[in-house]
């Protein structure tokens, strides 16, 4: 194996600059101050020109997948920009090291770099898998807590912003709103008090609940997909925006699904196939741990009883069966299709697929269970948007607009 690479030492976390790609919005922005305080410079890009997907173009196979072009197109763009000083910075991406090409990021990651000269800069892995042990850039117990604690409370403020933002009378009081509680939130993680998940929650309720409302209803419609465009909006253009502006309430599950998603994953290598025998019971408590963490936002708004709570994940689970086998679990897996299952349970029959062109996993748990749940539940509306290089934003948004039409109409005939 060659480990000629350049490697994240010691001496860098006082020097270098980390930068990490977008993927989501609220969430990074919670990153960034916690990886300061335990003593790393981290800084999330928020370059997403068109030039992003030329230097992607330019530097990865165009066949590669989209989010794998879009990472490196920004990294690159970000490197040429002259922001950054070139011997002091690092690049830094999540993995899951799952079945698809995903595992590859890194390696494709290094190569584009080599293709302009820059072989020096560091490339980090964030991974539970054992990929890239060879790097200082360490994720202590302590670390992981905070990083849990903060995708926790980013799933929180993104549940409750798209039951608000579509409906807010005053235009940008909901971004103002989420801009003081992350500015809160810090202060939260800065004194050791980010553990103090109900009064937090609460806070959160409250200050969302104040915000005046228009009262119409207006459709819901759910959002699944490949995790990467699921939730960016370099990746996805903006659909979370796009959905608010035609007049529609998005819905999004929080990305702590998908880590759960890869725990279950481990307890179901052990149920098939005898496999992880010792870290069984740490994927059990993990597990378990994760779920009573996620509950309490849950009873939160349940007992607040202003907006809608999500989906418990043991909800989630049960609504994929009969569906698809929890063997299942290359990309989003068995995942995406319970979500899908989980949104029409819950009354959101219109989805929207957002995933790249040509990813075979979720072209069969996406597309591939479309006419079975259709089987199921008829009043389904499911469209697979894919985003590729190559694919029209005009075309996107027609194939999106007509899904919305059929919504409509299918509203105005229950009302009817």
């Amino acid at each position: 194996m060659d480990n000629s690479y350049a490697k994240f030492t010691p001496e860098m976390k006082e020097t270098s600059t980390i930068l990490v790609p977008s993927m989501l919005p609220i969430h990074f922005r919670l990153f960034t101050p916690i990886f300061a305080k335990n003593g790393y410079k981290v800084e999330v890009l928020e370059n997403m020109k068109d030039s992003v997907k030329e230097e992607g173009l330019s530097h990865v196979h165009n066949d590669t997948c989209y989010p794998a072009l879009l990472v490196i197109g920004q990294f690159i763009d970000a490197l040429k920009s002259g922001k950054y000083d070139l011997d002091h910075v690092a690049l830094v991406i999540t993995q899951t090291a799952g079945g698809c090409r995903a595992s590859n990021y890194l390696p494709l990651l290094r190569k584009a770099l080599a293709m302009e000269g820059w072989q020096h800069i560091p490339c980090l892995s964030v991974n539970f898998s054992g990929l890239e042990k060879d790097s200082a850039f360490k994720l202590t117990p302590a670390l992981i807590m905070e990083v849990l604690y903060a995708v926790l409370y980013g799933d929180a403020l993104m549940w409750l912003e798209n039951q608000v933002k579509p409906y807010e009378k005053i235009k940008g009081q909901t971004d103002q709103v989420i801009d003081d509680i992350l500015n809160d939130l810090v202060e939260y993680f800065n004194n050791n008090q980010y553990r103090k998940s109900k009064q937090i929650y609460k806070y959160m309720i409250q200050r969302f609940k104040n915000i005046p409302r228009n009262v119409e209803k207006k459709i819901r419609i759910g959002i699944v997909g490949e995790i990467y465009m699921k939730y960016s909006p370099l990746g996805n253009q903006n659909l979370v925006d796009y959905l608010i502006n035609e007049g529609f309430e998005p819905v999004l599950s929080g990305v702590m699904d998908f880590g759960l998603y890869c725990v279950e994953n481990g307890l179901i290598d052990h149920e098939y196939y005898n496999r992880n025998a010792i870290s069984y019971p740490l994927y059990s408590m993990a597990k378990g741990i994760i779920m009573h963490m996620q509950k309490q936002f849950i009873d939160a708004i349940n007992k607040d009883g202003t907006f809608t709570a999500p989906d418990d994940f043991s909800e989630v689970i049960e609504n994929g069966k009969g569906f698809i086998d929890k063997g299942v679990k290359m990309g989003e897996g068995w995942l995406l299709t319970s979500e899908v299952v989980s949104l029409i349970k819950s009354g959101v029959t219109n989805v929207i697929s957002a995933q790249p062109f040509g990813c075979l996993p979720n072209h069969i748990v996406a597309k591939g269970m479309v006419r079975r749940i259709k089987e199921k539940y008829p009043e389904a509306n499911i469209v697979a948007i894919d985003y590729d290089p190559s694919a029209s934003k005009v075309n996107q948004e027609n194939r999106i607009r007509l899904m919305l039409a059929n919504a409509k109409l299918s509203e105005t005939m229950k009302e009817g």
